[in-house]
């Protein structure tokens, strides 16, 4: 599986052909999907850029995303920086009128145990999101929810291209034996690196600007599709 990550916590400012309104994201995610993309994962944005959880945000950007991109599962995020404090995402996903097929909770962010329960509550599948050097693994761990989760996502944020591969060998040892799939990606120059382990290992991952910027050969990619192609190129390959 090849999850597609839009946008990201970025702003516009970062690319100039970042996706931050639902139509820009539904384009986007059509795009991305025709060149490859099983799975979606999003940033739903204000008008100013930042993320937001807000009802009414979430409903525009879904509805126009799953009627560019009909029968493919679209997800966001939960991460703390969307809310104040737990408490307040919690009562945003219990305010949702459309909802995802699944959302990512950071485990190593304080709540993640609620807002994991609130989204199971919806029958939103959750990604478990364990980011290296943190103690996300533990966590999850002793979590109650452990056994719920839809997939484990991988998160290396080693984000050089020496280090990586080998951080997330490391995180794979900590998160084995895993409750549900792993998906493995990292971020940055170590995206590409990260991938190509995911392929080694016969692991879903993910690419996109949110991750990264660049193509494999260093180049800033022109949009999501591109950087697709160039994922399932090397996916086909097996290793860069």
């Amino acid at each position: 599986m090849l999850q597609v990550c839009l946008n990201g916590a970025r702003s516009p400012r970062e690319h100039f052909h970042l996706p931050v309104h639902p139509e820009e994201l539904a384009k986007a995610a059509a795009d991305a999907v025709a060149a490859g993309a099983t799975d979606i994962h999003l940033h739903p944005k204000a008008p100013d850029g930042t993320d937001s959880l807000d009802p009414h945000l979430v409903a525009a950007t879904l509805r126009a995303v799953r009627a560019a991109a009909p029968g493919i599962p679209v997800g966001i995020t939960t991460g703390a920086w969307t809310a104040p404090d737990a408490a307040a995402r919690v009562r945003a996903i219990r305010a949702w009128t459309v909802l995802p097929d699944h959302a990512s909770v950071n485990w190593h962010e304080p709540g993640a145990d609620d807002v994991a329960a609130a989204l199971l509550e919806r029958g939103i599948g959750v990604e478990a999101g364990i980011y290296s050097g943190t103690d996300a693994d533990q966590q999850f761990r002793n979590s109650p929810h452990r056994l719920r989760v839809l997939r484990v996502l991988a998160e290396v944020t080693d984000r050089t291209a020496r280090g990586a591969a080998a951080t997330a060998e490391i995180l794979l040892t900590r998160l084995r034996p895993a409750p549900a799939p792993i998906l493995l990606h990292g971020e940055a120059a170590g995206a590409w690196p990260v991938l190509a382990a995911a392929a080694r290992h016969g692991l879903a991952t993910r690419i996109g600007l949110e991750d990264t910027l660049a193509l494999p050969n260093g180049q800033i990619a022109t949009d999501n599709a591109e950087l697709v192609t160039a994922a399932i190129t090397l996916l086909g390959e097996g290793t860069p």
